[in-house]
């Protein structure tokens, strides 16, 4: 069981900026990450509203710039999934799936995860080809691509895959929730089609085993093929590692500057990176403040 000062839970933007900012301070924190570093940043199209890129900056991009920022500045980054968390006589737990570690002050800033389809029946088959993410698909080219969704991220999504393949955009009902630039620039596309009052009912199998979905539409049944059926259809925050009694700590914790969450595990629908960025830094000033206060 090794211990530490602070231990950061995620290496998104939020969570690398509070590493980054602690070490200006002279406080190593150990970072977990189950994953690659970048959070949901690895599935944005073009990040705009980042001071300092002017004609905006592919999330890819700045996922590589992060990484050499971290390598750059000797980040602790522990490739550990954090399965639990606990506090016990003045010390954080965090138990990954190969180590137990302690703290004093733990940051969580593990993000959201999708929402999943609860409504369709996926096949066995056809598993692999049902995804809530873009970033593991986005090299790939010539396929024929379905996204549920209607707000930010599934136009997003489309902006991102259509560079190289086929994207329609399937709405259930006629709301559009996106931002108008983005509505503006998929419309534009000659690779993306808007589908509204198109729900999906089911997942079958073509004579030559060719994944097809059955979707519900104003002009009756229709049965299209599709390499892919992406998801983008809401996100709520990844806390899977936490039980209900640490739960109830956590405000007494957070008021007593042990805890902090930061990024969009508390942030809800602002999703932002810059938003994350910020959330870090001023943990991490807290976070001095608070050590400095008990010496």
């Amino acid at each position: 069981m090794s211990h530490n000062d602070v231990i950061v839970i995620g290496a998104g933007p939020g969570g690398l900026a509070t590493g980054l900012q602690l070490m200006r301070y002279g406080i190593k924190a150990q970072i977990f990450e189950q994953d690659k570093i970048g959070g949901l940043l690895r599935n944005a199209n073009l990040v705009e509203n980042y001071p300092g890129f002017p004609g905006g900056i592919p999330g890819s991009d700045l996922v590589r710039l992060f990484e050499e920022h971290a390598r750059a500045n000797s980040l602790q980054i522990t490739p550990e999934r954090v399965i639990g968390l606990n506090h016990n006589e003045n010390r954080f737990e965090v138990r990954t799936s190969q180590n137990v570690y302690q703290s004093q002050i733990v940051v969580i800033a593990t993000g959201t995860k999708p929402r999943k389809f609860t409504d369709l029946k996926i096949p066995e088959q056809f598993i692999n080809q049902v995804l809530y993410e873009v970033y593991p698909v986005l090299t790939l080219e010539g396929r024929r691509i379905a996204i549920v969704g209607a707000g930010d991220a599934a136009f997003d999504y489309a902006m991102n895959l259509s560079r190289k393949n086929k994207v329609m955009i399937l709405n259930h009902g006629e709301q559009i929730k996106c931002l108008p630039l983005l509505w503006d620039r998929a419309s534009a596309s000659p690779n993306i089609s808007y589908h509204p009052h198109t729900r999906i009912s089911k997942l079958t199998s073509s004579d030559d085993l060719e994944m097809c979905i059955e979707c519900i539409t104003p002009d009756g049944i229709k049965t299209i093929k599709v390499d892919l059926l992406i998801g983008a259809i809401g996100r709520d925050p990844q806390l899977d590692f936490l039980s209900g009694n640490f739960h109830q700590k956590a405000i007494q914790l957070e008021s007593s500057g042990e805890l902090y969450y930061v990024g969009d595990v508390a942030n809800g629908l602002y999703r932002q990176t810059s938003i994350a960025v910020g959330d870090g830094i001023l943990a991490a000033m807290r976070i001095y403040r608070h050590l400095e206060e008990k010496v």
